[in-house]
C-alpha cells in the first residue's frame, strides 16, 4: 500500500459528539477519494470547547489509530478544525498609502494591510484567526475584487475578522501535539463545512450555510463568492436529548436512539394513537411515550434553535436587494438529519433550503456513510488540507527555480565585486496570508508550551 505521503491529507474534526480522523486524496478525475475514516465517541469536548485534556487526547488516539488501520498509512500531520462557543467575527475596515503610487499594487500590498489588521487589539484573552479580505478600494474606487496590477496611492479592504479565545485554541493544539500529531494546518470548522457542501453558484448566488452538530449551530454567509458573516450558537443536537430525557424521564442513551428513530421537527406529522414502549430500568415497567409528544418537546428546542440562526441573519441584513441570499439555506451537520426539518426552516424562515451532503465533491465510488452530512466537516478539512499541499508544492517548486537562478548569477558576479557588507537579495517567493497565519499559530503553540 505504498502511495505517495505527500498527495494526502489528514482532516481531524474534533466535535462534541464525535471525533472524526479521514484519510484523503485527489483522484485522477480532481474528486476526493476518501482512503480511511476513523470516528470515536467525543468525552472531553463541551459545545465545541475542550473541557478534558486526557479524555480529549484518548478519543483523538482512537480514532487516528481507525483511520490508520483502515487506511493502511501512518498518520502525522493533521488539519485541524476550530469552533466552540467563543468564536466570534467583526467587519473591519483599513488601509495603507503606498509610497509610490506610480508601481502596481503587488501581494506585497496586501500582506502588509492584512498583516496591519492582525495587529488590531482584541479584548484580553482573545486573538484573531482568520482575517478574510472582502472587497478592495483603490484611491476611492470601490468594488474591486482584485487590486493587484492596478495602479493606486491608497489601497483599502473590508475584512470579515474571526476571533477566538487564546486558552480554547491552546487546549485544541495541545491535545493534537499530545496525541503525537504535527498541526498542519487550522481552519474554521464552518468554513471548512461549506468547502464541501456548497457548490460556487450558491456562494456567488447568496447562501447561509447552517451546520448543526452536537454542540454548536454553526452559520456562514456567502454573497458574490465571498465569506460575508459568521456565527456560531451555543445548541446543537445535544439539547434536543436533553430536552427529551427531561421531558420523558428516561435515559441519555434511551433519548438519542428516540430521537434518531422516530423524532420528527413538525408534531403535526404524528397521530395520537402512536405510541412507543421504552424499556424500564431494571425490574421497572416499560414506559409509554407518544410520538405526538416526543415531537413537540423536539419541535420546542428546534425553533429556538432555528430563530436564532434566523436572527443572525437577519443582522447581517439579507432583506437588503445588495445582501439577498438567492440560493436560501442549506443545512448541514448531523443534527440536519432530524426529520422534517427542512420544511421547518423553510416555514420559519421563508427561505429556500436544502440538506447539504458532501458528495458533490466526494468519488462516485465513497462508501454511503462519508457522504453523509454528518462528515461533512471532515470532508472539507481534507480538501483544504490538500489545497494547502498543492500550494506548499508550487512554493517548493519557485524556490528551487529561483535558488538555480541565484546561484547562477552568483557565478556570473565578478568576485572582486561581491563584499561582505553588500545585502542579498531575497528572491524566495512570498508565502500567503493563510500560510503566514499557520506558521504565526504554530509558534504561538510552540511558545505556549
Amino acid at each position: 500500500m505504498e502511495r505517495e505521503s505527500n498527495e494526502i491529507a489528514v482532516g481531524l474534526d474534533i466535535g462534541t459528539t464525535k471525533i472524526v480522523a479521514m484519510v484523503g486524496r485527489y483522484n485522477e478525475y480532481g474528486k476526493m477519494e476518501v482512503l480511511g475514516v476513523g470516528k470515536s465517541k467525543s468525552l472531553g469536548v463541551h459545545r465545541g470547547v475542550v473541557n478534558n485534556i486526557t479524555q480529549t487526547i484518548q478519543s483523538i488516539q482512537q480514532a487516528v489509530q481507525e483511520a490508520e488501520s483502515v487506511s493502511g498509512m501512518k498518520i502525522n500531520n493533521v488539519t485541524v478544525g476550530i469552533a466552540g462557543q467563543h468564536i466570534r467575527s467583526l467587519q473591519h475596515s483599513d488601509y495603507i498609502t503606498r509610497p509610490n503610487a506610480d508601481a502596481v499594487i503587488d501581494e506585497d500590498d496586501i500582506d502588509k494591510l492584512c498583516n496591519q489588521v492582525h495587529k488590531l487589539v482584541m479584548l484580553p484573552g482573545e486573538e484573531i484567526l482568520h482575517v478574510l479580505p472582502q472587497e478592495y478600494k483603490v484611491d476611492g474606487q470601490a468594488e474591486i475584487k482584485e487590486p493587484v496590477g492596478m495602479y493606486g496611492g491608497r489601497l483599502e479592504a473590508n475584512f470579515h475578522v474571526v476571533v477566538g479565545q487564546v486558552t480554547s485554541i491552546r487546549n485544541i493544539g495541545r491535545c493534537v501535539k499530545s496525541s503525537g500529531l504535527a498541526l498542519s494546518d487550522v481552519t474554521l470548522e464552518p468554513l471548512a463545512s461549506a468547502n464541501a457542501v456548497l457548490s460556487q453558484e450558491e456562494k456567488e448566488a447568496g447562501v447561509a450555510l447552517i451546520d448543526i452538530g452536537g454542540g454548536t449551530t454553526d452559520l456562514a454567509i456567502f454573497k458574490d463568492g465571498i465569506i460575508r458573516h459568521t456565527a456560531v450558537i451555543p445548541f446543537g443536537g445535544n439539547v434536543i436529548t436533553e430536552d427529551i430525557k427531561e421531558g420523558c424521564s428516561i435515559i441519555e442513551k434511551q433519548a438519542e436512539l428516540l430521537k434518531i428513530k422516530f423524532g420528527s421537527a413538525w408534531p403535526g406529522e404524528n397521530k395520537d394513537n402512536e405510541i412507543v414502549s421504552i424499556p424500564g430500568l431494571r425490574g421497572r415497567e416499560p414506559k409509554e411515550i407518544t410520538l405526538k409528544n416526543l415531537s413537540k418537546i423536539i419541535h420546542a428546542r428546534v425553533v429556538e434553535i432555528v430563530e436564532q440562526v434566523f436572527l443572525e441573519i437577519k443582522n447581517y441584513g439579507h432583506e437588503s436587494p445588495k445582501k439577498k441570499l438567492i440560493a436560501g439555506i442549506v443545512l448541514t451537520g448531523g443534527g440536519s438529519q432530524l426529520k422534517h426539518l427542512k420544511q421547518l426552516v423553510e416555514y420559519i424562515t421563508g427561505m429556500d433550503t436544502r440538506i447539504g451532503y458532501p458528495n458533490e465533491h466526494l468519488a462516485g465510488n465513497s462508501d454511503s456513510e462519508t457522504t453523509s452530512p454528518m462528515y461533512a466537516t471532515a470532508v472539507g478539512l481534507v480538501m483544504d488540507s490538500l489545497v494547502h499541499i498543492k500550494k506548499q508544492k508550487k512554493i517548493t517548486k519557485k524556490e528551487e527555480l529561483a535558488n538555480a537562478q541565484t546561484s547562477t548569477k552568483n557565478e556570473a558576479v565578478d568576485d572582486t565585486l561581491i563584499e561582505e557588507d553588500n545585502p542579498r537579495v531575497d528572491l524566495k517567493p512570498r508565502k500567503n496570508i493563510l500560510e503566514k497565519w499557520t506558521e504565526k499559530f504554530k509558534e504561538f503553540l510552540d511558545n505556549a508550551e
